[in-house]
Formats: C-alpha cells, structure tokens, sequence
C-alpha cells in the first residue's frame, strides 16, 4: 500500500511521528504473521520545499508535484489548537494547494484520513460535505459552525465514512492509523496495538471537558451552570428554560447548533462526569454518588457508565 503523509507547515509533531511510528511498527512486524505479507510505503510530502513542525524541527520532504497517485493519504494535524490560531493558518497560501491536492488524489479514488486539527484542513475542501465525521472534541462548535454540511460525530474517537476516515483529538492519530492498519489485516493492527501498548478506545467521551464546550456559547455556558447548581434533583427542561429567561425551543436549538446535543443528552454527558469525578476522588458508594448526580439508583449509573465510557465502576476508580 502506497501511502502519502501530507506535512503542512506547523504540523504537529505528535501526530506525525504517531502516524510514521504506527506505520513503520507494523512494517517490522509483518514477518512475524503467517498471514498475507503487508508492506506500507509511507512518503513525506510537502507543497513546499522546505517544512518545519510546530516545535520547530525539519521535517523532510518530497515534493508533491510528480508524485504517483497513492493509495491512502494522510493529514495529521497542524499544531493550531484554537480558533483564533486556526483559522488565519487555513487561510495560507500552502494549505489552500493543499486542498486541491487532496481534491485531486479524491477523484482519482485516493482514501484519505485525517486526525484532530488535520479534519479541517480535510472539511476545508469540502470533501467532507454529506459525510460523516469527527474532529477533536473541544472545536466541536467552531467545527459545526465553519462546516455545517458535514455529519459530525465527536463522541466517536475513529469515523470512517466512504473514502474518508477522520480521527479525534490529538492521540487518534494513533486509533487512526490502527483503524487503517486493521483493514489490510486485524490480526496486525492487534500486534502492533500490543507493542505500543495501546488500548481499545472508541469514543472521546471520557476525555470531554463540558465546561470547556459551553464557553462556546454564553446560553449554554449559563445552562451548564444552571445544571451543575442542581445536578441531585430531577432534570426539568420547562424550569431550565425559565430559570435561564429563554425557550425550552430556543434553548434545544442553541444546543444543537452548536454542539449537536439535545439538552437532555448534554445534561447526562454532565452528570457522567461528575459521577466519575466522585468514583474517582470520594469514598462513597455508588448508590450514594448516583443520589448526587440526579439517579434514582446505582444501577442505573453503572449501565450508563458502562455504556458510555465501556468501563465498570472497578476498572474508573484505578484507572
């Protein structure tokens, strides 16, 4: 498989050498299956001469121009963590040949994924549009804001949707490139998540800081706190709306515009949190701390938090 790493100026050192790393493992590996032999042929390029990552350092690469068609392309992501950074970054001159590089390899049928800040650069060009998605969790509103047409998912760590795969925040880039490996052979992708000591982790919700989402918008900032301030008593969309001045309609809307929740889904994402915090930092039992975030009991916690985050009560508190 013939593999193009696409490097952008300030490109994120993490999420390259993940990338390169992930590879170059499974590569060394391969001779230990009995299975079909793999080979990934993984190139750097670049649209200019000459790129240098976040922290600095060189990252050599091929030029773009002349290359063959490859097989999958990657983008890892550029090391813009907030919109103020970002979006003057997606303006560049290099990222917009960029986007018309990944236009081309696209319609010549090229899969290409995408991790973190590298789904913008992928949505930018459009490509995105009608597909599902996900991005790195906290630019979930800035993302749905800049590219509405895309069918955004960041609760999902790895989204593979038609030809594109995207990854979640910073670290996906290794789910990601596990999730390329895994379709050339599972058995490898396995191998190669055992040498680098690397879990199962399909869903960024565990990593989610609510409060961090409801900066995006100061009615649902206000809603957060409203929540917070009564999270042991039953939820109740009509006195949240009036407490807070506004519409159980308008209230709904802001929510799933800006981070495609319904109030009800974002009032248990919050109490999820909490009931780890407390698993994690109290002695209480689980029906007592299943009291404290608004359940009627602890069984009904712990089918959420198993469903949720795919972890027991045992496995939260020693992890």
């Amino acid at each position: 498989m013939n593999i193009t790493v696409l490097a952008l100026e300030g490109v994120f050192d993490t999420g390259l050498a993940t990338v390169l790393d992930a590879f170059g493992t499974a590569n060394e590996l391969v001779a230990l299956q009995n299975g079909p032999s793999v080979q990934f042929n993984v190139t750097i390029v670049g649209v200019r001469p000459t790129v240098r990552s976040a922290l600095g350092f060189g990252v050599p690469v091929v030029a773009a121009a002349g290359m063959p068609v490859p097989d999958l392309v990657v983008v890892p992501a550029l090391g813009y963590k907030m919109p103020a950074t970002l979006q003057p970054a997606l303006a560049r001159d290099d990222v917009t040949e960029a986007i018309g590089l990944l236009k081309n390899w696209a319609s010549s049928g090229t899969r290409i994924a995408a991790a973190c800040i590298g789904t913008f650069v992928l949505a930018e060009s459009g490509l995105l549009d009608g597909q599902e998605a996900t991005t790195t969790w906290w630019l979930t509103a800035y993302f749905r804001q800049r590219y509405p047409k895309v069918r955004l998912d960041t609760s999902r760590m790895v989204v593979g949707s038609g030809q594109f795969v995207t990854g979640g925040a910073a670290l996906s880039h290794l789910d990601m490139t596990l999730w390329l490996i895994r379709q050339a052979s599972p058995e490898l992708a396995a191998l190669v998540a055992s040498y680098l000591v690397i879990d199962s982790r399909p869903s960024q919700s565990a990593y989610v800081i609510s409060d961090h989402l409801a900066n995006a918008d100061p009615l649902i900032q206000r809603f957060d706190r409203w929540i917070r301030d009564h999270m042991d008593q039953g939820f109740s969309l009509d006195e949240a709306a009036t407490e807070l001045a506004t519409s159980k309609r308008t209230l709904a809307r802001r929510l799933q515009e800006v981070l495609g929740k319904t109030p009800v889904s974002y009032v248990q994402d919050l109490r999820i949190e909490q009931a780890v915090h407390l698993i994690k930092t109290s002695s209480h039992n689980i029906d007592r701390i299943a009291a404290m975030v608004g359940y009627a009991d602890g069984v009904t916690l712990r089918t959420l938090l198993r469903r949720r985050l795919g972890k027991g009560i045992r496995e939260i508190r020693e992890s």
